[in-house]
C-alpha cells in the first residue's frame, strides 16, 4: 500500500518543472524545502540571494530536477527556478532593441557578464563605452541601462550593449546643442585634440574646429603655441553646418581686427618700428603689431646697393625702422621702405653738383661709348 501511495504521489510531480515550496528548516549550509512530497528537498545557502534574510515559513518556487535523488530526496534548485522565471519574464516583456537595467557582475574573456534580474547576459568589451576602456574592473558592481542586441532562445543567452545607448544619447545632445547655437555666439569649451591645422574644442557634446588661421590676428606656426589639451577656452561660433553637424570656431574674432585702424595709426609717410618675422628672396616681413605685418621689398632696402636677397640686409628677429609707402586695407598689405629712412643720394648729388658746374674726378672705367668717372 505504501508503495502504491508513493507511486501515486510521484505521478503528481513532473521533473524539469517549477513547483511551489516552503522553507521548513534553516541550517548553516542551506535550507530544507517542503514541496508536498514525502521528503523535503535541500537548497544550498549559496543559491539564495540574501541568505541572511531567509527564514522558516518563506514561500519559494523551486525547479524540480528529479523527483528522488540518491538520497531519496527531491532534487531541487532555487537558482534554476529564478533563472527560468527571469528568462521567461525578460523574453516576454523585452525583445531585441529593448532597454533593460542590469548589474555589471564580473569579467570574462572579451567582455563582462551582466546580471539582468537573475539572467546572465554578455556585454562585449567593444560595447561597454563609446571610447576604448582601459580598465573593465572600474565598471564591476555598478548598475547601468543596456540595449538588448540579441536573444538566442535555444542557447538561452543574451547579448547587450551600453555603447549604443550612450551614442544615441550623445546624438540627441548634439542635435539639441546645434539648435541652441548661433553664429557670433560665444561658447565655453575644452581643448580635446591639437593637430597641425588647428584644434578640436569640446563644446559639451559636440566638437568644433578652431582652425589655426582663426586663432590669432598675428602669425603662429603651430596651434600648440597658444593652446594645450584640457585647456578651457572661450570661442566664437563662426559657422554651423547642420547637415554634417560641423561647427567652425574662432578665437581671434573675439578681439577687434587690428587692420580696421591701420590707415589712422600708420599713415603713408610715417615711420614705424617693427621686428623681422620672416624673410623671403623678394623681401622681408615686418611685424608692426600683433596681426599687422608689412613687406619691405628688396628694391626698397638700399639706395646704392643692388640687393638680390633680403637676407643680405636684414635677419629674422632684428628690430628695424621703416617708412610706410602704401596701404592696401582690403588686401591687408602694407608696403614699407628701409632706404627711405635716409635721403636719396641722387637728390643730394643733384643739389651739390647742379647742371653746368665743374667737378674733378677719377676715371674709373673706359668703354667704347664713353668713360665712367
Amino acid at each position: 500500500m505504501d508503495a502504491l501511495l508513493a507511486n501515486e504521489q510521484k505521478n503528481e510531480f513532473v521533473e524539469n518543472s517549477i513547483v511551489p515550496g516552503k522553507i521548513v528548516e534553516k541550517r548553516n549550509d542551506g535550507a530544507l524545502v517542503d514541496i508536498g512530497y514525502k521528503a523535503e528537498g535541500f537548497i544550498p545557502a549559496a543559491e539564495f540571494r540574501n541568505w541572511a534574510d531567509v527564514k522558516v515559513g518563506d514561500q519559494v518556487d523551486v525547479y524540480l530536477e528529479e523527483i528522488e535523488n540518491e538520497n531519496s530526496m527531491p532534487g531541487i534548485s532555487l537558482q534554476k527556478a529564478n533563472f527560468i522565471k527571469s528568462w521567461n519574464k525578460i523574453t516576454s516583456e523585452y525583445g531585441e532593441g529593448s532597454v533593460i537595467t542590469g548589474l555589471m557582475k564580473h569579467r570574462v574573456k572579451g567582455g563582462i557578464i551582466i546580471d539582468l534580474n537573475g539572467v546572465e547576459a554578455f556585454l562585449p568589451g567593444s560595447q561597454i563605452d563609446i571610447g576604448p576602456v582601459k580598465n573593465m574592473d572600474d565598471f564591476i558592481g555598478k548598475e547601468y541601462e543596456f540595449k538588448i542586441l540579441k536573444i538566442n532562445q535555444e542557447r538561452r543567452n543574451i547579448v547587450v550593449s551600453r555603447r549604443e545607448l550612450l551614442e544615441a544619447s550623445r546624438k540627441d545632445r548634439r542635435s539639441q546643442l546645434l539648435k541652441d547655437m548661433e553664429v557670433n555666439q560665444i561658447r565655453k569649451g575644452v581643448v580635446k585634440n591639437i593637430t597641425d591645422f588647428g584644434a578640436f574644442i569640446d563644446l559639451g557634446g559636440i566638437d568644433g574646429l578652431l582652425h589655426i588661421t582663426d586663432m590669432s590676428w598675428g602669425r603662429i606656426s603651430h596651434p600648440s603655441e597658444m593652446l594645450e589639451i584640457g585647456q578651457e577656452v572661450e570661442v566664437m561660433i563662426l559657422d554651423i553646418d547642420y547637415d554634417k553637424e560641423r561647427v567652425s570656431l574662432g578665437l581671434k574674432q573675439k578681439t577687434k581686427n587690428p587692420w580696421d585702424e591701420v590707415e589712422t595709426k600708420y599713415p603713408v609717410g610715417s615711420t614705424v618700428k617693427g621686428r623681422i618675422v620672416n624673410i623671403m628672396p623678394y623681401g622681408a616681413f615686418v611685424e608692426i603689431e600683433q596681426g599687422v605685418e608689412g613687406l619691405i621689398h628688396v628694391s626698397e632696402m638700399s639706395w646704392t646697393k643692388r640687393v638680390t636677397k633680403a637676407g643680405d640686409i636684414v635677419s629674422v628677429g632684428e628690430e628695424v625702422e621703416a617708412v610706410v609707402l602704401d596701404i592696401d586695407k582690403e588686401g591687408k598689405k602694407i608696403s614699407l621702405g628701409l632706404r627711405q629712412k635716409t635721403r636719396n643720394p641722387w637728390e643730394v648729388l643733384a643739389e651739390k653738383y647742379p647742371a653746368g658746374s665743374r667737378i674733378k674726378g677719377k676715371v674709373r672705367n673706359m668703354t667704347s661709348y664713353g668713360a665712367f668717372v
